[in-house]
């Protein structure tokens, strides 16, 4: 059993199970997260049949009487209301972060108890059981080397057991129960890092400034929702855009630049990674996993993303798509030097930022315009740009905006900038599920990873300005998403105009639902959007979906093939169709 393990083991709180009041959830955040820059913990407390305001007073006050207990007189206790319930959160030290997350549930104990008039623990046994908690996480040498590491500007990487100073070619780890008293400074530093967020994009973007730093001459790494990559070696593969694939980038001492892909839900359970990273992206926001974590709406999801402007080192630029509303009102709370970038020269965050000499990247005249505040640079022409297929994937162009001004903040020259954006193509090896095209007996057949409305809708209409003689699209979706996505995925992919709509179940993804249910309601939404039937397939799976495009695509046909599941499957189908 680990050191963090017999931490969890050592108090049970009975809280109640009552479908009125529910703890949704007790977290350790180790680095900087929606609610400040510190580590801490935070519960999400949802109330229904009692007054939300209420429950939230007698939590804090809960939480005060506890942390006093403790004698934790000067912790400061932040919240959050949201529909249907409240978060609340307060900061710890490094070593004390178990005891916080107890505190935040003691305290949900006793609210609740109270408003369910239920007998409780004498106080005074809850605080000595938390007591004990505490002298057993107690690791004065953990607190001093991560005090030491902040005074001289070097990061650090929290998890459970360990600790790593440094990143990469810099770094060094060490078990956290075995932590030396005065490790060698000399060898430690910190490399360039850029933390890429957002709904969309982020996987593309990440690519692409991890290719930058490549053609730089630096050993470049990613983690990403697809797999942790150092130079050409995959670590490991899976979804890793939260902070264990950042540990396991960051711990590779071959690493000399490392580009982290930042998701909501890290955020939201851990928090961010790292605390002095140079660049942070955020791509846009959309509508995508609301209802998680007391994140109901777009405009608070904004600000879960615009967190990462709290893990930046000093000077840091955070980097955002002035395009996206959400985004610009987001920013607004966001104290960090900012580098707005826009698909037009006439954005008013990019005319400010030029009349204040700040930097920022915009699209005029078919040129990918960046500025360092003093110098206005043309870097490339986006018909030079394979990714933006000739300026019609206006979302890639997006990207590369936000890539260029990441790698610039990385300190990678322009060469190497506009040589990646030459070269770099969306197929299997550059860009893998991000619209990779292929030729099959003279039809292009495009396949993408998108699987949101927001990117859908991007995707259809970036291809439907692309010429064609008849149109194919494939559609499936996870039996998570409510049926009210299901038609607003399948009114997004109808943005493509299709000829023939493919309903394709999802075996591995029923979620809960009834098989051919998810299939069914592809179906009729294209049906309600004016989809003669007799032009709406239903298949098996996406690789039968596949199987039926291709047995029925001609010359000049075009195909785009969204596809959440199966895409080794179907790409090696495609692949040998191409060389038929």
């Amino acid at each position: 059993m680990t050191h963090s393990d017999a931490l969890q083991d050592l108090l049970e709180i009975p809280v109640p199970d009552h479908p009125a009041l529910v703890l949704d959830g007790c977290r350790r955040l180790l680095g900087p997260n929606l609610y400040g820059p510190e580590p801490g913990a935070v519960g999400d407390g949802l109330v229904s049949g009692f007054d939300p305001h209420a429950m939230l007073q007698a939590w804090v006050h809960h939480a005060r009487g506890l942390l006093d207990g403790l004698g934790w007189t000067s912790t400061q206790i932040r919240t959050r209301p949201f529909d249907g319930g409240a978060s609340l959160f307060f900061p710890a030290a490094v070593d004390q972060l178990f005891t916080a997350a107890f505190i935040v549930e003691a305290a949900w104990y006793y609210t609740a108890t109270g408003l369910l008039q239920i007998d409780q623990i004498p106080i005074e046994r809850m605080i000595a059981d938390l007591r004990r908690v505490s002298k057993a996480e107690e690791n004065p040498a953990l607190v001093a080397l991560v005090a030491e590491a902040a005074r001289r500007g070097v990061d650090r990487l929290l998890d459970d057991d360990a600790l790593t100073l440094g990143h990469g070619a810099g770094s060094a780890t060490w078990k956290s129960g075995d932590l030396p008293g005065s490790p060698d400074w000399s060898h430690l530093h910190d490399i360039p890092i850029a933390l890429v967020t957002g709904t969309n994009g982020k996987t593309t973007t990440t690519r692409l400034i991890t290719a930058m730093g490549k053609a730089a001459g630096l050993v470049s790494g990613l983690s990403s929702t697809e797999f942790v990559k150092v130079g050409d070696d995959i670590l490991d593969k899976g979804d890793y855009s939260g902070p264990a694939g950042a540990r396991l980038l960051l711990r590779d001492t071959r690493l000399e630049l490392g580009v982290l892909e930042v998701a909501r839900g890290g955020i939201l359970r851990r928090g961010v990674p790292v605390t002095r990273a140079r660049a942070a992206v955020v791509t846009n926001i959309a509508a995508d996993h609301l209802g998680q974590y007391g994140i109901n709406t777009v405009s608070e999801l904004a600000h879960v993303k615009l967190a990462v402007h709290r893990a930046l080192a000093p000077h840091g630029v955070l980097i955002l798509n002035a395009d996206d509303p959400h985004v610009v009102e987001a920013a607004q709370k966001a104290v960090a030097p900012k580098a707005w970038f826009s698909l037009s020269t006439d954005n008013a965050e990019v005319r400010t930022a030029r009349s204040r000499r700040a930097p920022c990247a915009w699209l005029e005249n078919g040129l990918i315009m960046l500025s360092d505040g003093h110098t206005e640079t043309a870097l490339i022409a986006v018909e030079d740009v394979p990714l933006t297929l000739g300026g019609a994937a206006r979302y890639n162009i997006e990207n590369v905006l936000a890539a260029a001004l990441a790698a610039r903040a990385l300190d990678i020259p322009d060469g190497a900038i506009s040589a990646t954006l030459s070269r770099f193509r969306s197929d299997p090896t550059d860009n893998p599920g991000r619209a990779n095209e292929f030729a099959v007996r003279g039809a292009r057949i495009f396949v993408d990873f998108a699987h949101n409305p927001h990117s859908i809708a991007a995707v259809a209409s970036a291809m439907a300005v692309l010429p064609a003689r008849r149109r194919f699209v494939l559609l499936s979706h996870a039996g998570d998403r409510s049926d009210a996505d299901i038609r607003a995925l399948t009114a997004g992919a109808l943005a493509f105009d299709p000829d023939y709509v493919v309903a394709a179940e999802n075996p591995k993804y029923l979620r809960g639902r009834r098989p051919g249910e998810v299939s069914g309601i592809i179906r009729q939404a294209s049906l309600d959007l004016g989809l003669p039937e007799d032009r709406i397939l239903m298949a098996d799976s996406p690789s039968d979906g596949a199987r039926q495009i291709l047995q029925r695509v001609k010359v000049d046909d075009l195909a785009l093939l969204l596809v959440h599941d199966e895409r080794p499957e179907i790409i090696e189908m495609l692949r040998r169709d191409a060389l038929r």
